[in-house]
């Protein structure tokens, strides 16, 4: 998340949403303020294609759904309508007001980590997305080496952290009841070596 936007010091969501319906990028809203959203990288585009594909097809038979990073997330108690880079919403949607571009109740909530979004998507953006009262599980995705962290809510304020590292490595994703391989999630991607050259893994 950059800088807010200057022109008003405060904004109200209805604001926000007129103002998202015509703008021509993308920008986040979190407690009055807008804040406009970096483009993402190669690697970033490559690994949301990969786990959005790959959880599509293991909730092809569940009464669940996956949402790419186009579909807002209203986090009413929050006052905040954020991006995230993917989500599953198990059972009926329940969307923002009588929109159908923003959601309330996912399960898991997935976000593939910039270096301009790190410290925000591990501190406040967790922070914000734990006053959702059907979040149940986050992954953060590196995008330099393969590693996926892993937080599941066992109780209330209390969560497990897991991490998967390693193309060989398994995560489990226990909201959704699936499991998804790295090498499936980091397929293609390319990382750099020692040079600084890329490398898109091929498996």
């Amino acid at each position: 998340m950059s800088e807010p936007l200057p022109d008003k010091t405060k904004y109200t969501q209805e604001e926000y949403l007129a103002l998202e319906d015509g703008a021509d990028y993308k920008s986040e809203y979190c407690q009055g303020e807008i804040f406009a959203m970096a483009g993402g990288s190669r690697n970033h585009s490559v690994i949301c294609v990969n786990v959005i594909r790959r959880l599509s097809e293991a909730v092809d038979d569940k009464d669940c759904i996956v949402f790419d990073g186009n579909m807002k997330l209203d986090i009413h108690k929050a006052n905040a309508i954020l991006y995230p880079d993917s989500m599953v919403v198990c059972g009926e949607v329940e969307f923002y007001q009588n929109r159908t571009d923003a959601v309330g109740n996912p399960s898991l909530i997935v976000e593939v980590i910039s270096p301009s979004t790190e410290s925000f998507d591990r501190g406040k953006k967790f922070q914000l997305y734990r006053r959702i009262p059907s979040f149940q599980e986050y992954l953060l995705i590196s995008q330099y080496s393969p590693t996926v962290e892993r937080f599941f809510k066992q109780a209330e304020n209390r969560w497990l952290y897991s991490v998967s590292n390693g193309l060989d490595g398994r995560v489990a994703i226990q909201s959704v009841g699936c499991e998804l391989s790295l090498d499936h999630i980091y397929r293609k991607v390319a990382f750099d070596d020692a040079n600084g050259n890329h490398h898109p893994q091929q498996r």
